[in-house]
């Protein structure tokens, strides 16, 4: 199949390997990453075999398909382990029976699970099962042929593509999210969407994405960032990745649809005026007509997820007080701490009016 070629192919892009971007951050570079033979199977995994060794990283293959190795004598050195893992493996047969994901999008679905970043409020903590090792699939041709199957009839689908992971932060090694982007884009009814902290966009801005790929930049005010996201760009030079992807073609952009994700929104001392600089940041950097979206996502977590970040993150200053929070609970009668009522009003009206003011265009999707 046409589509199939598209992403088998290894072109260009497995040549030029961008390790660091035009400001200086450092990619990602693992200290192991391993293969499995199912995933050496796939044409797509051994194009990333090709471009790890290309990037001289220390490489593995697997007798099996299981992943070993990635426990140390503590949590502290088993979390070290594993996020300086990198796993090739097939997804397993359930990756293929999409979810929706209300209200980010339609549906789910993973070229990875994992992170390098170490945003110590992580919302993965949780979610995935295991030590937090980076896994990235082998056979994501199928996992792209499969979301045609989810399609809605006469209408645009939406896919979201970052619950699991933040693809950019590893796309210097796979170079799965270009694939993905070129794949949507000969799409007619479905639109993809994912969102990082990275700014790595330079090999994207050129792709044919035809308007069906939203970029998404996940920012916070500076004070956040720099305290609670470790091993990610600062604020400063996402803002200029979203920049790039945002301005048109004719004026060397990429011409994306763009969105900011505020996330998690927190009421730091003096946080109004912390996120009103972000705010006249992004004004003076987004000064051009742009299809513009805002998700807003204030701080919570569960019971288990706070165990989870303390064992990874013992001497963090992340506000985690459940006596100071509200309690939410869901269907299944798991509990999540969430800011009061009041707390969540006054900072509600506050990023309204600022979005409403300064980007009076662009489009706020939900508040949670």
């Amino acid at each position: 199949m046409e589509l199939l070629n598209v992403l088998e192919q290894i072109d260009e892009e497995a040549k030029v390997i961008q390790t660091t971007n035009v400001k200086g951050h450092k990619a990602w570079m693992p200290k192991r990453v391993v293969f499995t033979p199912d995933a050496m199977d796939e044409p797509y995994g051994q194009q990333i075999f090709k471009r790890a060794q290309a990037l001289n990283l220390n490489v593995e293959l697997l007798k099996n398909n299981r992943i070993t190795g990635l426990r140390g004598a503590t949590d502290k050195e088993t979390y070290k382990i594993a996020k300086n893992t990198l796993a090739i493996v097939n997804a397993p047969k359930s990756a293929f029976n999409l979810r929706p994901i209300p209200p980010s999008a339609d549906w789910q679905f993973h070229l990875a699970e994992g992170c390098p970043a170490h945003c110590q409020y992580c919302y993965l903590a949780g979610s995935l099962q295991g030590p937090p090792a980076i896994r990235v699939f082998a056979n994501l041709p199928a996992i792209l042929e499969n979301t045609i199957k989810f399609e809605r009839l006469n209408q645009i689908t939406s896919f979201e593509a970052s619950c699991y992971t933040d693809p950019l932060s590893i796309e210097h090694i796979t170079g799965g999210l270009a694939k993905t982007i070129r794949f949507f884009g000969q799409r007619a009814m479905s639109h993809l969407r994912f969102v990082t902290k990275f700014d790595a966009v330079d090999h994207l801005i050129n792709l044919e994405h035809n308007g069906r790929t939203r970029f998404r930049c996940s920012l916070n005010a500076d004070a956040v960032a720099r305290r609670l996201e470790g091993g990610t760009p600062g604020v400063a030079d996402r803002v200029q990745a979203l920049r790039k992807m945002a301005l048109p073609k004719e004026l060397g952009g990429g011409g994306y649809p763009v969105g900011v994700v505020l996330a998690p929104i927190m009421p730091i001392p003096n946080w109004e005026e912390a996120y009103t600089d972000l705010f006249e940041h992004l004004q003076q950097n987004l000064n051009f007509e742009t299809d513009l979206t805002f998700e807003l996502i204030t701080h919570r977590f569960t019971p288990g997820s706070k165990d989870i970040l303390m064992s990874w993150y013992p001497n963090t200053g992340l506000d985690m007080e459940e006596s100071t929070r509200s309690t939410k609970r869901n269907k299944f009668g798991g509990i999540k701490y969430v800011y009061t009522r009041e707390q969540m009003g006054y900072l509600k009206s506050f990023f309204e009016h600022e979005i409403n003011t300064r980007f009076p265009q662009a489009k706020i999707l939900y508040w949670t």
